[in-house]
């Protein structure tokens, strides 16, 4: 894979300055792009992340400042750096407030610019190593094909390894998305019947009539169609591993004939007279509260119980979020392997969009969001813009959120994501009195990811304020 080089975005209403600036960038090794004018300029942010932006301060249609305002808002990790023929110490103050990183006056000292667009440079490739980092970091959490470093991922992982090599029957629950088949799978893998058969079965995807025949199987002539003797999934799974996915949606006709084969591993197929006696490891799973569901006779208690000799519950992806930036991490670089495209990362605006979103999809809606955002990214980097394309339509009660108190304090224009992270990360700093160990806790991050946003929101100088004073929470 080629090295992506930094980007640069020009914008001014004079061509001129736009060709003797863009000649100028290219030389110092950045990929350019030129807009003539503000408006263009905010439609080109829409489609790319610079990492950075030269902008005019003076243009008919939208200021300098006002691009500034915008490309804060959505792409903070993009570098500003403001032009003027006109320069004053009230603009100066102002567009360093906004965060700008520097304000030339024209004709440009190209010494100075040089020097700021070789610390843009040195930015980019430490951006670039740290993704490079968190694609090395998650292959390393990788256990059987599960990625986690959070200490409930961990504890996960320590339980498969000390059941694997004893369990017989076991029963794995969690949310849709969580990885249900991949546990049942590393169980088997890690277990002393690797090198047998791994038998999955969708219960919910088979009719109802016909369950009894493909988990037990038939004899010729024991029903219409049955011209041919036929094994089911159990024979299939002997010495191996019988993965019962969605275990609750079993007829309870088929759990009454369940139960006595877990009990006595013997099976009759339908129509036989003599049973056959099987050696088989049930990993069953289910999203359902199978506990609840017995009680309402919904599911039987008896086989309940026989198949929670273990229970192997799996956290949903909302009460981990700080395994994120990993799980996209491997995908992204999945995708980008099998799309045969230069892609490497997420922007931290686009990273900050997916730890912050719901998940009711868990793992699985996860990474079919990174995928649509790989096919829809025309960059190196997965910018906001390609997540927002594919990430699903807010649900109803979402939408209704939308008007929460936070929007009826800014008068019904919600606030920009970032504004919003910012602001929480501040009040949790306050909470923890700069603690930023504490801090990540308490927001769900791990200690880099904190650290990277407190860069990116320039926060750092907030964590040792809070230290030393003891005024109430707000922002610095």
């Amino acid at each position: 894979m080629t090295t992506r080089r930094p980007v640069a975005l020009v914008i001014d209403d004079d061509r001129q300055v736009c060709a003797v600036v863009a000649r100028f960038a290219t030389n110092a090794g950045f990929e350019v792009i030129t807009c003539e004018g503000g408006v263009s300029g905010l439609e080109e942010l829409q489609r790319r992340a610079p990492d950075v932006a030269i902008v005019d301060l003076s243009m008919p249609d939208v200021g300098g400042l006002e691009v500034l305002r915008r490309i804060r808002g959505t792409a903070p990790a993009c570098e500003v750096v403001l032009m003027t023929g006109y320069a004053t110490v009230d603009t100066a103050i102002e567009a360093i407030k906004l965060g700008a990183l520097d304000y030339l006056t024209k004709p440009v000292d190209f010494n100075r610019l040089a020097a700021v667009l070789k610390e843009v440079r040195a930015d980019a490739k430490r951006r670039r190593g740290l993704l490079e980092i968190e694609s090395t970091v998650a292959r390393q959490l990788e256990f059987c094909g599960m990625i986690g470093r959070s200490a409930r991922m961990q504890d996960l992982f320590t339980l498969i390894r000390r059941l694997a090599p004893h369990v017989h029957t076991v029963l794995i629950t969690g949310e849709t998305g969580t990885g249900k088949e991949l546990v049942a799978r590393a169980l088997h893998h890690l277990g002393p019947r690797r090198s047998r058969q791994f038998v999955p079965v969708n219960c919910s995807a088979i009719v109802e009539t016909l369950f009894e025949s493909e988990l037990f199987g038939h004899v010729r002539g024991a029903f219409t169609g049955a011209t041919d003797n036929k094994p089911g999934l159990f024979e299939l799974a002997d010495g191996g591993t019988l993965f019962l996915d969605e275990v609750g949606e079993l007829p309870l006709s088929v759990q009454a004939k369940l139960l006595r084969v877990l009990e006595t591993g013997d099976i009759l197929r339908v129509g036989a007279l003599e049973p056959r006696h099987v050696d088989v490891h049930v990993c069953a799973a289910t999203n359902r509260d199978l506990r609840t569901a017995a009680s309402a006779a919904g599911f039987r208690h008896d086989l309940f119980f026989r198949l929670n000799v273990v229970e192997v519950d799996l956290p949903p992806l909302r009460e981990r979020r700080e395994d994120i930036p990993y799980l996209v991490a491997a995908f992204v670089q999945d995708t980008a392997v099998r799309l045969k495209k230069p892609l490497t990362g997420l922007t931290a605006g686009a990273e900050r969009l997916l730890v912050a979103a719901r998940w009711d999809g868990n793992v699985r809606e996860l990474r079919n969001v990174v995928e649509r955002a790989c096919i829809l990214a025309e960059d190196a980097l997965i910018t906001e813009r390609d997540l927002r394309g594919a990430l699903p339509a807010p649900r109803g009660d979402e939408q209704a959120d939308h008007h929460g108190p936070a929007e009826r304090a800014t008068g019904g224009q919600a606030e920009p994501l970032a504004a919003v992270e910012r602001r929480h990360i501040v009040n949790t700093l306050w909470r923890v009195g700069g603690n930023k160990k504490a801090a990540a806790a308490l927001l769900g991050l791990s200690r880099r990811a904190l650290y990277r946003r407190l860069e990116d929101y320039d926060l750092h100088a907030v964590a040792k304020k809070r230290n030393s004073s003891a005024r109430s929470p707000g922002e610095p």
